[in-house]
């Protein structure tokens, strides 16, 4: 899985994002999760937090906790992460705003990004986009009415070797055209079961992955091939040379 990431938030963004919090909670502050969700939320966080030396630290994995619960990072699920962690909520928006994997509203049960970067853009990925959201009726971070699909367009998947490049919750699929690319996203809203073109055989939800991402592992990491094709073409013209890394 990958994620489009920078550096830390600044101090002009979390003041910005202190007005954001508190538009955001006049519609929902009292509101709050159902005590069954918020007892296994609270110990879901506990496990997490636990592995880090400062509460604060696990913010990361807390905010992809949330978003496996409610599809994105919810009023209440800032709220959550803010009082467990003994954090301001405007900080709290401040870091979920900032990062690209933490949606604002609802993703679509399968999160379809589409990369446009230069690699993959000249391979096609930009033709994809094109076709792919006219296909759909979605532009960049929209969901289907039915909520099944939603669509992203993605910077950098870290998969150049099999430009141009899709990913749906976080999985990869390769070498992608426009023709396949619509057909993926009609199998998926037609519920057939599709696997990755490496990782794990069995492709999980927007949630499951975020669950995911938050530490709480599903079994399937070693589930299928990590790495072919391309991506070992050096490896095979090393060891048919004889060559080896230089040993310390």
């Amino acid at each position: 899985m990958s994620s489009t990431t920078g550096g830390e938030p600044t101090v002009r963004q979390t003041d910005v994002a202190a007005g954001a919090a508190n538009d955001e909670g006049s519609a929902t502050m009292d509101k709050g999760y159902a005590p069954e969700v918020r007892e296994r939320l609270e110990r879901d966080a506990k496990e997490i937090i636990g592995r880090y030396p400062k509460p604060r630290s696990a913010l990361l994995p807390l905010l992809h906790l949330v978003q496996s619960e409610d599809g994105y990072v919810s009023d209440d699920g800032h709220e959550f992460c803010a009082e467990i962690l003994g954090l301001s909520k405007a900080e709290v928006v401040g870091v979920s705003t900032f990062y690209t994997m933490y949606k604002r509203k609802p993703a679509g049960q399968y999160h379809v990004g589409v990369c446009i970067n230069t690699l993959c853009a000249v391979m096609g990925g930009d033709q994809i986009w094109d076709e792919l959201s006219e296909h759909t009726g979605l532009e960049h971070n929209e969901t289907s009415p039915d909520g099944k699909i939603s669509l992203e367009r993605l910077e950098c998947n870290a998969a150049c070797d099999f430009a141009p490049v899709m990913m749906v919750n976080w999985e990869f699929f390769d070498n992608q055209t426009p023709a396949s690319a619509k057909q993926l996203v009609d199998d998926l809203k037609d519920g057939k079961e599709i696997s990755p073109t490496r990782g794990p055989k069995k492709l999980c939800s927007f949630k499951e992955a975020s669950r995911v991402l938050s530490g709480l592992p599903d079994g399937l990491a070693g589930d299928g091939p990590s790495a072919n094709g391309p991506s070992l073409e050096g490896l095979k013209i090393a060891k048919a040379n004889g060559w080896k890394a230089p040993e310390s």
